[in-house]
């Protein structure tokens, strides 16, 4: 269910303007997730979801200002309709389309990426630490032949958000190191002010200085073409 379309963003999609569709539910249970009304689907049951016409509708609207719209969630493959919509986007708006996923879906995943502009996909932790990272719903196998689709795409990226006692240094370069070489990585600052694990609400992030070394480390290390920090 397409839980609510926001208006403009500066930062969700590198170098355009761009409105973001959130798609509601998960089939992963991260617990450092930010978004935990969109991962469970009960803490919106009195909520409305928007119709495929109201979304074509206010895009619609909105062309001329905004040059894109992003997909995210929860996870956007696991709507049943999400293919209906990308291809309406295409169809009756100029605007890009870039898609935020998990990983976990990788044939889905595969069957829509003639209608996708740009892919940012989240890497979780270190391969030891994926189940954990995810609540116990995945493993680091699930989402391999994702990053392997990805990377055969002109515009993509990876990202893992910094959260403590999930994923440090060690672990975003055991990481990388798997997965070889990437065009756009980028770490993201962790926001503990609502998570979906009350263990995690409220614990200190990393300060800026320590993702910068991160970074630094990993383009020394030659693992990507661009390393970015997002706070």
């Amino acid at each position: 269910m397409i839980r609510s379309l926001t208006g403009t963003s500066l930062i969700e999609y590198p170098g355009k303007i761009a409105s973001i569709i959130f798609i509601g539910g998960c089939n992963l249970h991260c617990p450092f997730c930010h978004n935990p009304e969109l991962v469970r689907p009960d803490m919106l049951e009195n909520e409305f979801g928007l119709s495929h016409e109201t979304v074509l509708k206010e895009l619609s609207e909105r062309e001329g200002f905004i040059e894109a719209v992003c997909i995210t969630g929860g996870e956007p493959l696991i709507y049943s309709r999400l293919s209906e919509l990308i291809e309406s986007i295409r169809k009756h708006t100029s605007l890009s389309v870039k898609l935020d996923t998990n990983g976990t879906r990788p044939k889905i995943l595969e069957s829509i990426l003639e209608y996708i502009d740009y892919v940012a996909m989240d890497l979780k932790s270190s391969p030891a630490k994926y189940l954990r990272a995810t609540g116990e719903k995945a493993v680091f196998a699930d989402v391999s032949v994702s990053i392997d689709i990805i990377k055969t795409l002109p515009e993509y990226e990876f990202r893992t958000t910094m959260v403590p006692g999930i994923v440090d240094e060690a672990d975003v370069i055991e990481l990388l190191r798997e997965i070889g070489p990437v065009k756009r990585y980028v770490l993201q600052g962790f926001h503990s002010f609502k998570t979906l694990s009350a263990d995690f609400t409220g614990i200190p992030s990393y300060p800026k200085g320590y993702l910068e070394d991160v970074a630094e480390n990993i383009r020394n290390l030659g693992f990507a073409q661009s390393v970015s920090i997002r706070l």
